[in-house]
């Protein structure tokens, strides 16, 4: 693809749309984003996603071959194209690593295992989740403007429909978890019953509430809801 039109450009956007709009699996949904921006170079090429978590930046998604150790020593230093796409929220490109002084011990360890030119535009999925994809190219001078200006565009759609997975992820975990609460016990049924009058919400809704305090008391859940139970039969007792 050493030149997209308009229509290639939107036919790449709507393979993304289409296969990422049917997954329910972050991990699943990454990993078809980097087979989607590898293939935008012609030549040997690879991809990355990193992401910065709670847990601080890692390696979300990534294609075969791509040498795990190249990733991590950007997140170790702080010094290379994803770390400062990340940090500056800015269009990154080297199109010829050899003639770059940027991120010297990174350049190094990327010409060492074929890498000669690199392309990373941020993501943003959520306030919790923001990162980059980059792109890694085995031969220079493969990111033209038309490359370029894909990927930022890529990676825009990337992040509203990530973040659409992330969210019906997250519901479907309230869900089971709601479903294995209810079945667990009389006590946590009736919390959440109790919940529900309370606050006027959904079963969902009562349920997350009772999970994020066991959370901050570092309790088990059974234990929260049984206190909540007892709380209200003594206020109603005569």
């Amino acid at each position: 693809m050493t030149d997209l039109h308009t229509v290639e450009i939107a036919a790449v956007l709507r393979q993304l749309t289409a296969r990422l709009i049917a997954s329910d699996d972050l991990d699943e949904a990454l990993e078809d984003l980097v087979e989607t921006a590898a293939d935008l170079v012609d030549g040997a090429a690879w991809c990355a996603v990193t992401l910065v978590r709670a847990g601080g930046p890692s390696t979300a998604a990534a294609s075969a071959g791509l040498p795990e150790p190249l990733l991590e020593s950007q997140y170790d230093s702080g010094a290379g194209p994803s770390m400062e796409a990340i940090r500056t929220r800015d269009v990154i490109l080297s199109d010829d690593l050899a003639a770059d002084a940027r991120w010297p011990q990174w350049r190094a360890r990327a010409l060492a295992a074929g890498v000669k030119a690199v392309l990373t535009v941020p993501v943003d999925i959520d306030e919790h989740a923001v990162g980059a994809l980059t792109v890694y190219s085995a031969e220079p001078g493969r990111f033209t403007a038309d490359i370029g200006l894909t990927a930022m565009l890529v990676a825009e759609q990337a992040g509203l429909l990530l973040s659409a997975v992330l969210d019906r992820g997250r519901r479907a975990d309230v869900h089971a978890e709601l479903t294995e609460a209810l079945a667990d016990g009389e006590t946590v049924n009736r919390a959440v019953g109790i919940m529900m009058v309370q606050r006027a919400c959904s079963a969902d809704a009562a349920l997350d509430v009772l999970r994020t305090t066991a959370r901050r008391l570092d309790l088990p859940l059974t234990t929260v809801a049984a206190r909540l139970v007892q709380t209200v039969e003594r206020r109603v007792s005569p």
